[in-house]
């Protein structure tokens, strides 16, 4: 008998806090450096007009001998309603006998690793004395970058731009509340990055929200907002301008809007790209190299950090007893 274990929205942050997702997803990106995994270009399927897409994420992890898939819906006209721009699930399969371990939620798991990742490359890449972080964007993932970055960086102030400021004062307020740190509301996004140590840019915006000329020398960015080939969140300059780092070769010069877009203009080339975090990760190439240099992070979301996620959380689950375990079939029955 196959027992599956099940795990909802609401139950995901117990078993994958943001500390451990941050080491979890540092061994993830690692273990892709050291080509112990398997991981096409997701699927993505538009839906008429736009108005939606679905999208398949599979990746294996080797070592860790587990398969998996995000399968998720991307409908940004949800912001400002009670549904999440994405919704969906992550299937974690063992790869020696083929069968499914877990259903978890994706839309938690994808608020927490997305930001967790983020804190993997700002711990490596933005300057030790990091102090001012500056949030473009006011929902989940401002949220969670805010939680995430707290981690390994002492921020002593925080700034947050919204569409409106009604937002970014909600948010400040919300935030200020739940983190240990001061969240001030900024009337423009020039104002929220003026002078910020990191940047954070998390909107669903299609056309730039941060220009470079505002952008302070020494500055590190992760960018994550953005994750097709037509929208970006960053302008031409503020790409050109920093060292650029990424998630994975193959999936930012196939998809990743703030690379391509500069690209075609002939602003940049491929050779921009100086390497992946989990290079970083394992030394094999060098990070920031003067206080002075601009560092950009572009995140695009792999699914062996989905799957990683849903391993960790099923071991924990498994570990402790806890969680909801199902039935739901696998074996093989007579005459079959």
């Amino acid at each position: 008998m196959t027992d599956v274990l099940i795990v909802g929205q609401r139950e995901v942050p117990r078993f994958l806090p943001m500390a451990e997702c941050i080491a979890v997803m540092e061994e993830t990106l690692s273990a892709l450096a050291r080509g112990e995994t398997l991981l096409p270009l997701r699927s993505i399927l538009w839906l008429p007009e736009k108005i939606g897409a679905f999208g398949l994420m599979p990746g294996a992890l080797l070592k860790q001998r587990v398969v998996g898939v995000k399968a998720v819906t991307f409908f940004y006209g949800n912001q400002g309603t009670e549904l999440d721009s994405h919704q969906g699930a992550v299937l974690l399969f063992e790869s020696e006998r083929g069968r499914l371990l877990a259903i978890i939620d994706a839309t938690s798991i994808t608020a927490i690793r997305t930001a967790a990742v983020s804190a993997v490359a700002t711990r490596l890449l933005a300057r030790e004395d990091a102090r001012t972080l500056a949030l473009v964007g006011s929902g989940v993932q401002a949220d969670s970058h805010l939680e995430a970055m707290l981690l390994v960086r002492p921020f002593t102030k925080v700034r947050v731009a919204s569409k409106t400021l009604d937002r970014a004062e909600a948010f400040a307020e919300r935030a200020s509340r739940r983190y240990d740190v001061a969240v001030e509301a900024a009337g423009t996004v020039r104002e929220a990055v003026a002078d910020a140590d990191v940047v954070c840019t998390v909107t669903s915006s299609s056309t730039p929200v941060v220009q470079g000329a505002w952008l302070s020398p020494g500055t590190h960015i992760n960018a994550v907002g953005s994750s097709v080939p037509t929208a970006r969140e960053l302008d031409t300059a503020a790409v050109a301008r920093s060292r650029l780092f990424v998630d994975r070769r193959e999936s930012t010069v196939n998809e990743a809007g703030d690379f391509l877009v500069p690209k075609s203009e002939g602003a940049i080339s491929d050779a921009h790209i100086l390497g992946e975090v989990g290079e970083l990760a394992i030394g094999r190439i060098p990070g920031r190299r003067t206080r002075e240099e601009m560092t950009l992070f572009k995140s695009l979301g792999l699914a062996i950090e989905d799957v990683a996620c849903a391993r960790h959380i099923y071991e924990k689950a498994r570990a402790s007893g806890q969680g909801r375990f199902l039935d739901l079939g696998g074996e093989r029955h007579a005459g079959d």
